[in-house]
């Protein structure tokens, strides 16, 4: 249990620093983005300048028809400006929700790989059952303070695989199959057994509970997954 607790809290610290340093590499790089956008952007004024560099050097505009061409130019110039404000201000939205979008995508993306390093975690060392209460009357087991309500025939199974458990032995699913109805383990279908198993897997519910709760031992059979001290039947 101790050593479950360490790897899980180093998990927890390696994916802290994958999130601290995620974050801050998707700042740095649309941070950089950002400063290479606004300095390269063409200045607001420089239509204006050329249009004021033009009048300049142009003593000889006089008539009204080219003064007035001259305003119109300017006029040109400012609207220009306001709308390459307006973009700057489009660019910069666009990268706060860029950044909004990157930042969340890595924080679900750790969260994910934490999640499936946890249940692996769970799958190699199995569940830590303090209590396992068997009640045939009530029909229902109880798991760590949990209840889970069963048919009688799931009581049946979930019976005979603690009876096993406390003695040490893995059943097949034609032993399974023969202490349930009577009969001789060779004159029972190992598939009739194994249909028994997937039964009490159903009733449980949880599929993370019912598939590390009765475990399948390849080419052996099944068998709880918990102390045998911690069972008790009423």
């Amino acid at each position: 249990m101790p050593e479950t607790i360490s790897s899980a809290t180093d998990s927890l610290r390696a994916g802290n620093r994958v999130v601290a340093g995620g974050i801050a590499a998707i700042v740095l790089i649309l941070l950089a983005a950002a400063v290479f956008l606004f300095v390269n952007l063409p200045d607001g004024n420089a239509f204006n300048a050329r249009v004021e560099r033009i009048f300049v050097e142009n003593d000889r505009i006089t008539t009204g028809a080219e003064i007035r061409l001259l305003e119109i130019l300017a006029q040109s110039g400012t609207s220009f400006s306001e709308v390459l404000t307006s973009y700057r201000m489009v660019i910069f939205v666009l990268l706060v929700f860029a950044t909004a979008l990157l930042l969340a995508a890595l924080v679900f993306l750790v969260t994910i790989v934490t999640l499936n390093r946890r249940i692996s975690a769970i799958q190699r060392s199995g569940i830590q059952v303090a209590s396992l209460l068997i009640s045939r009357e009530a029909r229902a087991v109880y798991i760590n303070d949990m209840e889970f309500s069963l048919t009688e025939a799931a009581i049946e199974t979930l019976s005979v695989l603690a009876e096993a458990r406390m003695d040490d032995e893995v059943l097949t699913g034609a032993q399974i199959e023969g202490v349930i109805s009577g009969r001789n383990a060779v004159d029972c279908d190992e598939a009739a057994g194994a249909t028994r198993v997937k039964r009490l897997r159903d009733a449980l519910g949880n599929q993370l509970v019912s598939e590390l709760l009765v475990k399948t031992i390849a080419r052996r059979g099944y068998m709880l997954a918990v102390g045998k001290d911690v069972i008790r039947m009423k």
